[in-house]
């Protein structure tokens, strides 16, 4: 087990684990819930994402930067497959599946 990633929040965490589990890569969470205590703790953790199977960590490390990279562009995309029309931030296609790479 090796740390990848240090979320803003619980959401992005859980985002990146989603997509994570799309390429068969098994990342865990830890400290997604430290936020809430934020009053009692002195330091506020962020959740971190730790990839599972060190021999993951580099593509995990790729696919971070694709999907931030993705998520910045703004531009909507076409599934090929099924023709619907999709916000840049969605990686796969609502209507057929298909996964965009």
């Amino acid at each position: 087990m090796k740390p990848l990633y240090q979320a803003r929040d619980r959401i992005e965490a859980q985002l990146l684990k989603d997509f994570f589990a799309g390429y068969h890569i098994r990342v865990l969470v830890q400290g997604e819930y430290l936020s809430g205590a934020a009053g009692e703790l002195p330091v506020i953790q962020f959740p971190q994402l730790w990839v599972l199977e060190e021999r993951d960590y580099a593509r995990a490390r790729e696919l971070i930067a694709l999907f931030f990279e993705r998520d910045a562009d703004g531009e909507p995309w076409q599934c090929p497959k099924c023709g619907e029309r999709m916000e840049p931030q969605f990686q796969v296609c609502w209507n057929c599946g298909f996964r965009r790479e």
